[in-house]
């Protein structure tokens, strides 16, 4: 059974900025696309930035130029780099790992943007 588990959220500054990080357990990561996304209360759950199993990258037009993901295989983890935050990043953040219609997903991290 695979399992995801995110870390690295927390209050912080508008322009502050956070790292999350995302370890799946088995062998097998490689393999897989990763992902984050968001939810912020009321709101529907959003992606935020994409990793192919070959590393290409996507990320949302809101986060662009600010938020940069990243994988390293070896360690079976997914990072998700968050630089100059504004308020309306704040959200429950999920990492999510994907292969076909197999999908799996985090518990989720809370990131507070606020002064």
């Amino acid at each position: 059974q695979v399992q995801l588990v995110e870390s690295g959220g927390g209050l912080v500054q508008p322009g502050g900025s956070l790292r999350l990080s995302c370890a799946a357990s088995g062998s097998i990561f490689r393999i897989y696309n990763m992902g984050w996304y968001r939810q912020a209360p009321g709101k529907q759950r959003e992606l935020v930035a994409q990793i192919t199993s070959d590393g290409t990258t996507n990320l949302v037009d809101s986060v662009k130029g600010r938020f940069t993901i990243s994988r390293e295989n070896a360690k079976n983890t997914v990072y998700l780099q968050m630089n100059s935050l504004k308020p309306e990043d704040t959200a429950v953040y999920y990492c999510t790992m994907v292969r076909g219609t197999t999908a799996y997903w985090g518990q989720g991290t809370q990131v507070t943007v606020s002064s």
